[in-house]
């Protein structure tokens, strides 16, 4: 286990390699993250500034992993635009905040569980020969409840915000490891935004019941 010093030095140092691609990256995710909280359809033009941007750091860093989790939430991204903008014939949005059901709970997990094996099993082949930096285990957990949180977003189901606070919490020792400090605190402030996010999401479901 690293000592207190040790974890500063680190900081210290990888931060001063931090690209400026990475700054905008992590500042459109705090926007996003941001819009999100507010349910407001701004949260996927900026994410996608955001997502993009990873796909290509995450590759240039042999980042496997993060770099397939940035595509999707690309596509997710996309694909949530239009169903968040989607409207009736008086010209409301149809998509609300709802609750999961108990049926739909064992659906989230399962979806979930399938994707953290196959991410798995294929983040312990790769290491072997092509990516020696991943942490199988770690990396799939993170990427699985981000899969699952980035899909139930799209539909606003309250639950999104539960698999993003584990996402968080997953990555930022994850990427610290990994010497994206940066990007470790941007998930630190990420983590912080989805306990409000929550919160936020939370009230309105009380007072705008769907």
């Amino acid at each position: 286990m690293m000592s207190v010093q040790e974890i500063v030095q680190q900081f210290l140092t990888d931060i001063q390699h931090t690209t400026w691609w990475e700054y905008v990256a992590v500042f459109a995710g705090i926007a996003s993250v941001w819009y999100s909280r507010a349910e407001n359809i701004l949260v996927y033009p900026t994410g996608l500034i955001n997502t993009i941007i990873y796909i290509g750091l995450s590759f240039n860093g042999g980042l496997l992993g993060e770099a397939t989790v940035n595509f999707y939430y690309t596509v997710m991204s996309v694909y949530g635009w239009l169903l968040w903008s989607k409207k009736d014939s008086q010209q409301h949005y149809v998509l609300h905040i709802t609750k999961a059901s108990k049926k739909e709970w064992l659906l989230h997990i399962s979806f979930f569980a399938v994707f953290y094996v196959v991410i798995f099993m294929v983040l312990t082949y790769l290491k072997k020969d092509f990516y020696p930096g991943v942490i199988p285990w770690a990396d799939a957990f993170a990427s699985a409840t981000a899969f699952t949180g980035m899909w139930l977003m799209t539909k606003k189901k309250l639950e999104n915000w539960y698999w993003w606070i584990a996402t968080n919490i997953a990555s930022i020792p994850l990427y610290f490891v990994k010497h994206y400090v940066f990007t470790s605190v941007y998930y630190l402030i990420l983590l912080v935004m989805a306990v409000f996010g929550l919160m936020e999401w939370l009230k309105k479901l009380k007072t705008n019941p769907a």
